[in-house]
């Protein structure tokens, strides 16, 4: 059983994947793209996945609207999945805002640079503070 990091990761993969293959035009199945990355179904996973996919032009609008001298769409892929994955959390989920941002910073850490993971810390902090309330 995997814990919820690794589960964000997958999800963070699989609307990365999504990104490039709405980019390039091509049709994809969602379920075959999550159980490409994971073998056993997962409430978690696909709620956010699809919540993702559902709410995607609001989730870019807010994030445009935080992002300083940036849009989403001149964001690489990954870091686009990571904002979307942390902007529904925040927005649509029960999960601490602390938790989401935390667990955002770490996977861009992990799959970015220090700049960007500063912005993205700094998108999501803005986000937390102005949209919560």
């Amino acid at each position: 059983m995997k814990n919820r990091s690794e589960l964000r990761e997958i999800i963070m993969r699989v609307i990365y994947q999504i990104n490039l293959l709405e980019e390039s035009k091509l049709d994809y199945d969602i379920n075959s793209l999550i159980k490409e990355q994971i073998e056993v179904e997962n409430d978690f996973v696909n709620e956010s996945i699809n919540g993702i996919l559902k709410n995607k032009k609001e989730l870019v609008s807010l994030a445009n609207k935080y992002l300083k001298d940036w849009t989403m769409d001149r964001l690489n892929k990954v870091d686009q999945a990571i904002l979307l994955l942390a902007i529904y959390e925040l927005i649509y989920t029960d999960t601490p805002s602390i938790v989401s941002i935390n667990e955002a910073v770490e996977l861009s850490k992990k799959y970015s640079d220090e700049a960007v993971t500063k912005m993205i810390n700094g998108v999501l902090d803005k986000i937390y503070h102005d949209e919560e309330k």
